[in-house]
């Protein structure tokens, strides 16, 4: 991913949480090199030995027949995204353009059948999407219906080697104009561009405390 310096973000904590808050990757493998994309849920675990991202996919989904243990794959979480106008900003020339946050994680799947290894991944899937709910789902089943789902699915796991954050939120820019983008997307009816208002806020807030540090 192109990264410029003013976007590029290392913290890990920060990275993560995007992870977390925006778990429904794009999962990306060339097979036969021609990449095959499979977007899916993904959980992040935090290991002595390095962060590891657990999914699952179908079985009839061809994609995990590429996760050989030597092939790389790409997962693409989307974070917060808006359009931004130049007429919101205080100086000009400017130009339209688009501000969002993305994080890419790389690492080589490994495959997962046991069927308890996989039981235990959809328990903690459905524990992380339900317990948000006002009136979760007990994910009680008939034990043959469970069985016969648990086998339909291919569980598997990715070690993360490499991780990329871009934050493009116009840093760029003068911090004016930061602020008037920040203060119109906050405004917006869409909560995903009151998202990426929040995340615009957090960056300056965390540029400020770095600029004092120094």
């Amino acid at each position: 991913m192109y990264v410029p310096a003013p976007f590029r973000v290392e913290d890990m904590t920060c990275l993560s949480a995007i992870i977390e808050a925006c778990s429904f990757a794009t999962l990306v493998t060339a097979a036969d090199e021609v990449p095959f994309a499979t977007h899916v849920p993904l959980l992040l675990e935090q290991r002595t030995d390095g962060p590891v991202l657990l999914g699952h996919v179908a079985r009839a989904n061809p994609h995990w027949r590429a996760f050989d243990g030597a092939r790389q794959s790409l997962a693409i979480f989307h974070g917060p995204h808006a359009y931004v106008s130049p007429s919101w900003y205080a100086n000009h020339p400017s130009v339209p353009t688009w501000n969002y946050i993305a994080v890419h994680a790389y690492g080589v799947p490994r495959v997962r059948e046991d069927e308890s290894w996989v039981a235990q991944l959809l328990d903690r899937l459905v524990t992380k999407y339900e317990s948000p709910l006002p009136e979760p789902w007990s994910g009680d089943l008939p034990d043959e219906f469970r069985r016969k789902m648990i086998r339909a699915v291919v569980g598997f796991e990715i070690a993360v080697e490499r991780i990329e954050g871009k934050f493009k939120l116009g840093q760029n820019k003068p911090v004016e104009d930061q602020e008037r983008v920040a203060e119109v997307l906050g405004a917006a009816e869409d909560p995903t561009s009151r998202a990426l208002a929040a995340q615009s806020r957090a960056m300056m807030r965390r540029r400020d405390r770095d600029d004092r540090g120094a």
